[in-house]
């Protein structure tokens, strides 16, 4: 994967999987746009180019100096600068016919300056953590041979229709920049990974013609609705990210039949629904919302995994049924009954790990909490709240 998740448990809050925690990097200017059509900064390689004069020799020995007295305050001179290279000779040392470029945190402005059109074998360009803020310089990559382009943690705020000419893409991450909206994706559909993370898109929309996507990273940016004909094409998704957005209702996820992994962390949600055709659903990641109850999972029995961390949860009606559940997550919230536990979770013959910590089980019991659970929870468990029990 490009990039988590920013993402295996690379987790978003607390509990949050894969990429969906990372935090971006922000005061970032934003590109300059004019009806639409983005306008190149100019270029000024002379401005960057290093200066090799700046090391000359010294014949003095550095080891019989003394040291300067160091008062409160003092400034010690720094004798060895960091240099950054110039964004002109950052592609230099590679050859032409390279199928991998890795350009990362190196302070890159202008991908014209990289000069990619000589890469006519490229396969894979990666400049994570950089500058960019225009990204129209893609264009000149080979379309025939490009599969994965890299752009994590920059300052991209429009995406530029020169991504429509890569159309042999498999992997594209936009993770961590500042983009408000979905588009000029609509030709690139070999597309399997395709990742959003942390920007400020409003609308999940322009994916219709992405069928063979497995990967779908949307978490940490402003939707508040799943509309009826964004995700419904998208019948090859496999891992749905949405944490950390707006989302007041699971709704319009009926076409997902292969997909195995929902998040859904850190939104609005109040009421577990309309995961009924969701029977391949492996993992369902409902952490640090505003559910009451566990309910309507009667169709997801091939859930392994279950997270429901910081919720409102009084009892856990509704999971002895999840015979194939390993992890049960269940952290901050009100389950105050040993009883409650071992009467839903006690026959689940796969559980290995479960999260009680926060609950009334755990805050006014400490001593008895895990000896408890162990007398209540069937032989497969190994782990309470992350500590081993099992002899």
């Amino acid at each position: 994967m490009m990039g988590d998740n920013g993402d295996n448990v690379s987790k978003e809050v607390e509990t949050l999987p894969l990429r969906e925690a990372t935090e971006g990097q922000e005061g970032q200017p934003k590109s300059i746009l004019k009806h639409g059509n983005e306008i190149e900064p100019e270029y000024n390689s002379s401005s960057e180019e290093e200066d090799e004069n700046d090391d000359e020799d010294d014949d003095v020995n550095e080891e019989d100096e003394p040291l300067p007295t160091q008062y409160p305050g003092t400034i010690i001179p720094d004798d060895h600068p960091e240099e950054i290279d110039a964004d002109v000779d950052l592609a230099a040392t590679y050859p032409d016919d390279t199928e991998y470029i890795d350009l990362i945190h190196l302070k890159i402005t202008s991908l014209e300056a990289l000069n990619l059109e000589r890469f006519s074998k490229i396969e894979s360009l990666c400049l994570r953590q950089n500058l960019l803020t225009s990204m129209s310089a893609i264009k000149h990559l080979p379309k025939e041979t490009m599969e994965e382009l890299d752009l994590y943690d920059n300052r991209i705020n429009h995406i530029s229709k020169s991504v429509s000419l890569l159309t042999n893409l498999k992997n594209l991450d936009f993770s961590f920049n500042k983009i408000k909206h979905i588009k000029h994706l609509e030709t690139l559909t070999k597309l399997e990974n395709l990742y959003f993370v942390q920007n400020k898109i409003k609308e999940i929309k322009n994916l219709e013609t992405l069928t063979n996507l497995k990967n779908l990273e949307l978490g940490g940016n402003k939707i508040e609705t799943i509309e009826p004909e964004s995700l419904n094409s998208l019948v090859n998704l496999q891992q749905l990210w949405l944490g950390k957005n707006r989302i007041s209702k699971f709704e319009n996820l009926n076409n997902l039949h292969n997909l195995k992994i929902l998040s859904i962390q850190s939104n609005r949600l109040t009421k577990i629904e309309g995961l009924e055709h969701l029977k391949n659903l492996e993992e369902l990641y409902l952490s640090h919302n505003g559910i009451s109850k566990i309910e309507n999972l009667e169709e997801n029995t091939n859930l392994q995994v279950l997270d429901v961390t910081s919720n409102k949860l009084t009892n856990l009606e509704g999971l002895s049924h999840l015979t194939k559940l390993t992890d049960f997550w269940c952290s901050y919230n009100k389950i105050s009954s040993f009883e409650e536990i071992g009467k839903e979770l006690s026959k689940l013959p796969e559980l290995d790990t479960v999260y009680f910590e926060g609950n009334p089980v755990q805050t006014q019991s400490p001593t008895a909490y895990r000896r408890k659970l162990r007398l209540y929870l069937g032989p497969s468990l190994t782990k309470i709240d992350a500590t081993y029990v099992k002899e």
